[in-house]
């Protein structure tokens, strides 16, 4: 097992970490950033970047479909599923070697593993033990579950699954509409599924204002999609037609169900407990200046409270 030393380590490659470890460098700091998955987090490689790329093809399809109000005759546009979802994931793998490229440059050393505190200065990154004088958390988020409804990758689909999927469902419900269920919501409603979206809170967008949020409802409401507010899905099975669902009371079918409630910190295999560092609903308690409980010890980005 190899020891190294630097003045910070960075715990997650996402554009919080990368761009900390960057500045960190920049600073003449000798700098770690330890990441167990692919350069870029969450958002370059699962999140905000590939749903934009999904979220323009879908604009482009909408532009064609209207291309007869200007004078164009295009024809029914059609898509390939395989290669929408396939364009999204060389977009986001590019822009992830990118950040390869950027941690060479400034001459960061990047650690892969599962990052755990042995004590507040030293953490074992797979095979390597780091010894740094400041370490930052920026591990991002994951999304919640919900106990009575289990992803499957089948039917019952999570933010991964719906980037991914293998087919078009002719009904899709979405459960959660904050900013992730929106945005598959447009997507998919876009792309000729019928569209049922279901938010417990009264308004969709629950962290926006409540002009925007109904604004965004009144938006969906006139392409199609069903938005349910103050309402709950109860019961969700699989069946030989696909998914029951039963929503306040009524039963329904859907082709496929995507689960969209919210994240919470990735924040169990650091060992956050036994240094004392404080947690509160899943998130690492910050000052004002991303200070933890603990000297030394920062927290940035989702990981310290999920932006929505």
């Amino acid at each position: 097992m190899a020891e190294h030393n630097v003045d910070v380590l960075v715990i997650g490659g996402g554009p919080g970490g990368y761009t900390a470890a960057i500045r960190s460098a920049q600073l003449g700091l000798e700098v770690g950033l330890a990441e167990r998955d692919e350069l870029g987090g969450v958002c370059l490689n699962w999140g905000c970047i590939p749903t934009k790329s999904l979220l323009h093809t879908a604009d482009v399809l909408r532009e064609a479909e209207l291309a007869a109000e200007l004078g164009l005759s295009l024809g029914k546009p059609k898509f390939n599923l395989k290669k929408v979802v396939q364009r999204s994931r060389d977009v986001a793998a590019q822009l992830s070697g990118g950040v390869s490229h950027l941690m060479r440059k400034n001459k960061i050393s990047v650690f892969k593993g599962d990052a755990t505190f042995e004590n507040k200065n030293v953490v074992r990154v797979g095979d390597d033990t780091v010894v740094a004088d400041n370490v930052i958390i920026a591990t991002g988020a994951s999304a919640k579950n919900l106990s009575h409804i289990k992803v499957d990758g089948d039917r019952i689909w999570d933010a991964r699954d719906a980037m991914t999927p293998a087919f078009m469902p002719a009904k899709l419900l979405i459960i959660g509409a904050g900013a992730i269920g929106v945005e598959f919501a447009s997507f998919y409603s876009t792309m000729g599924a019928d569209v049922t979206l279901v938010e417990m809170m009264d308004q969709i967008l629950p962290a926006e204002d409540a002009e925007i949020a109904e604004m965004a409802k009144a938006a969906f409401g006139q392409s199609g999609i069903v938005v349910l507010t103050g309402a709950a899905v109860e019961v969700l099975e699989k069946d030989k037609s696909g998914l029951t669902a039963v929503i306040d009371g009524h039963k329904q079918q859907y082709d496929a169900a995507i689960l969209s409630v919210g994240v919470s910190g990735n924040i169990d295999s650091l060992g956050l407990a036994d240094l004392g560092v404080a947690v509160e609903r899943g998130f690492v308690t910050v000052d004002a200046s991303q200070r933890t409980t603990v000297p030394g010890i920062y927290a940035i980005g989702d990981v310290d409270g999920a932006p929505c």
